[in-house]
């Protein structure tokens, strides 16, 4: 059916499709696939609308014209085109007219009774705080949001001479009642533009250069490393997308998803844009830039990150950059609910799982960890909606005398009614290689899927979407230096990492691939240290080597996964040569790179490792001089940075874990007489000395805890850990 609305010499056409219907109604990964199949046969508008939304000064109409031009099609301008031309009078002149309560409600009337398609439409910045005229108005339209930060309106509107806007009452100012506004803003957008300083013509630009990727999802499509430079070796499904890589975790060939095109660029202009913003802002715009919103859209995205973020860290900066001496600052990642730097990935993985998972299939999230990521796994998973527990558990296989004690006793305590814990008499990689190869034998995955209707899923950091939220932190500690006038946007920072299995320190050359001025990746291992050789000398090299248990036992890892990705992206994406690399050294044990992709390693990382004895006296040195205590894994990175870092620019040392994980270690390396006591007790001792930070909140409740003490322990046996994973799956979904 076709409506005919006449406003002003404007004529306009509406016509819904049943396809457009569909797309509103349908479950969340139907709506995916319905999505991507209407957009792939449609123009950039088609009889869809362009939706500009935005505060006062945003530029909307001016953006609108520019774009409405570049497309040929009508443009409408909410102001002028409807409300104007409804009413008979000015906009000024109907506020004084009805006052702001009752201009807001008439505003929306007017909206409810609009109708257009293919078009560009600029709404008034109070249009979307009247919830019924934007759900109307969304049904038939993409909602751009122009995204300007809160100073560059405040200019404009002040050149403007306006100081007062729709809503806004006495004794409030202008600034307050535009922070006020956004909140609105964000329920309806389904694309963010930001915009910064820029001219309305690359605002235009911006606008539909985000409205093109929004309808081609297949621009964001993943392959795998082990794949050709165009997918093909993924035979069957080749084009992959964020939904498939989280639920599938490890690609069928054996390697790592990636994102076929990279990773998402910022502008020096809109990442100054964030400066100012909260850690939460921050995470929302990044990983809206990151996730295509056909398989999360940006309310959902930000309802998630709300949730991950909102109440379970107990530092309202999330991750907040603390200086520690000289040139060194701590991005202290420990202030989630298990104390390490997992809970950044890991308060949002379980809800980004069960959002895009399908309803009609149970799953087993399997887990190996060296110590961190088993509690956070756990926490996070047991934190989800009651239903979606009934068909989401986890299963975490840990080396059963690889971790501290305290990181044991926390895995146990952290056991719920759809989270277990396993103990391995093995090291981490045993763990890890494990449930790579339990994943990529398809007769044992087909038999659990057919036998008991289960599937099974990765929530290591081999898991795309573990990677994500570990760049924003990076990203943001970045922004947080600039923000409190220790450098200037674009001046260089290094970042030094205790590494294992080498995530953490690819999300930050993620990060400086987007547009964050890192200048040198500092990778610091402990006594093991194949890291620190391969990045020396170009040679990956496990022949004779076995784990050497210590202190710091998060980076006690010889094969580290996510260095493939990072091999991938040196070499062009050229996934026979990973796949030939990853080949030799799972048959000799051994590989070494060719001199041009070690040059352009060595471009981004630099290396270097720690003794035992040297994290001990770092640990003692900087609580004896600045009364802050390390845990043994910061330790680690200390001690490696003030051996490499030139002191010619800041070094951001990630935190990676808080201190009272090792408790024991603590106490010897401050010099307080060795006590055989149990995990709370040594974390009373240590609290009894008021140390900065103080004692971790969360694992003082979680060791008070005297239920779920006993967990399952099984021999270093591929049979014996299928056995636990069917009893499992027999036990909670059957």
């Amino acid at each position: 059916m076709f409506h005919v609305v006449q406003y002003r010499p404007l004529i306009i056409q509406k016509n819904l499709s049943s396809m457009c219907l569909k797309l509103m109604f349908s479950r969340p990964v139907a709506f995916a696939e319905i999505w991507k199949s209407w957009f792939s046969s449609h123009s950039l508008v088609g009889n869809k609308n362009i939706i500009l939304m935005g505060l006062p000064g945003a530029g909307k109409t001016t953006v609108g014209r520019i774009v409405g031009q570049k497309l040929d099609c009508p443009v409408i301008d909410i102001d002028d085109n409807v409300l104007e031309a409804t009413w008979n009078m000015s906009v000024s002149e109907k506020l004084k007219d009805v006052g702001n309560e009752q201009f807001l409600e008439e505003e929306g009337k007017a909206l409810l009774k609009f109708s257009a398609s293919g078009s560009v439409i600029s709404l008034t910045g109070s249009n979307p705080m009247h919830s019924a005229a934007m759900q109307h108005m969304k049904k038939n339209g993409i909602v751009v949001y122009l995204d300007v930060p809160t100073p560059v309106i405040l200019s404009r509107l002040k050149s403007m001479k306006v100081d007062r806007i729709v809503s806004q009452s006495p004794g409030i100012s202008l600034k307050d009642i535009l922070q006020f506004r956004k909140q609105f803003y964000k329920r309806w957008y389904d694309i963010r533009v930001l915009c910064g300083w820029d001219i309305a013509a690359e605002v235009a630009e911006k606008v539909l250069d985000a409205v093109k990727k929004y309808q081609n999802s297949e621009l964001e499509s993943f392959i795998s490393t082990r794949s050709s430079a165009s997918g093909r070796s993924m035979e069957k499904d080749s084009c992959k997308y964020f939904s498939d890589v989280v639920t599938e975790g490890l690609a069928p060939d054996g390697g790592l998803f990636v994102p076929k095109r990279g990773l998402p660029k910022f502008t020096a202009g809109e990442w100054q844009s964030l400066i100012e913003s909260t850690y939460i802002e921050r995470a929302q715009v990044i990983l809206e830039r990151c996730i295509h919103p056909a398989d999360i859209p940006a309310s959902k995205l930000a309802e998630i990150i709300g949730t991950a973020y909102g109440e379970n860290f107990t530092c309202s900066k999330i991750a907040p950059v603390r200086h520690l001496t000289g040139n060194q600052f701590l991005l202290e990642l420990f202030h989630g609910p298990t104390a390490s730097f997992k809970d950044f990935a890991l308060q949002m993985v379980p809800h980004i799982f069960a959002y895009c998972i399908p309803r009609s299939c149970n799953y087993l999230i399997l887990v190996a960890t060296s110590g961190d990521t088993g509690s956070a796994v756990l926490d996070g998973f047991s934190r989800l909606h009651d239903a979606d527990k009934q068909r989401i558990a986890v299963m975490n296989f840990f080396p059963e005398n690889g971790v501290s004690p305290i990181q044991k006793s926390q895995m146990i305590g952290c056991q719920k009614e759809n989270a277990w814990s396993v103990g391995v008499k093995s090291d981490f990689d045993f763990c890890q290689t494990a449930i790579k190869q339990i994943f990529t034998n398809s007769d044992y995955t087909g038999f659990l899927t057919v036998e008991y209707g289960t599937a099974l899923a990765a929530a290591n950091s081999i898991n795309w979407a573990r990677l994500l939220p570990q760049i924003v932190y990076h990203a943001s500690a970045y922004l947080d230096l600039v923000h409190q006038d220790i450098i200037p946007f674009g001046s260089p920072v290094d970042v030094c990492i205790p590494t294992g299995n080498f995530g953490n320190i690819l999300a930050a050359l993620y990060a400086k691939m987007m547009g964050i001025p890192i200048r040198k990746c500092i990778c610091a291992s402990n006594e093991n240290n194949v890291l620190t050789d391969f990045i020396r000398t170009g040679v990956y090299d496990l022949r004779g080597r076995k784990i050497i248990p210590t202190f710091s036992p998060a980076v006690d890892i010889l094969k580290s996964s996510n260095l493939e990705r990072y091999l991938h992206l040196i070499a062009n994406e050229d996934g026979q040569l990973v796949t030939q690399l990853y080949n030799q050294l799972e048959n000799k044990g051994h590989f070494q790179l060719e001199k041009d992709l070690l040059e352009k390693l060595q471009q981004d990382l630099v290396a270097g490792w720690c003794s035992e004895e040297d994290c001990l006296a770092a640990i003692h040195s900087v609580y004896s001089t600045t009364g802050y205590i390390l845990d043994t894994h910061t330790a680690v990175a200390k001690v490696v940075a003030d051996r490499l870092q030139d002191r010619t620019c800041p070094v951001i040392i990630s935190s990676t874990a808080h201190y009272s994980k090792f408790a024991p270690a603590i106490l010897r390396a401050l010099r307080i007489a060795e006590i055989k006591q149990n995990p709370l007790s040594q974390l009373h001792l240590l609290s009894s000395y008021s140390p900065l930070p103080p004692v971790h909140w969360g694992l003082l409740e979680t060791l008070k805890k005297t239920g779920n003490e006993d967990h399952q322990v099984c021999a270093a046996d591929m049979s014996m850990l299928m056995s636990h994973i069917e009893t499992l799956i027999q036990n909670h979904f059957m």
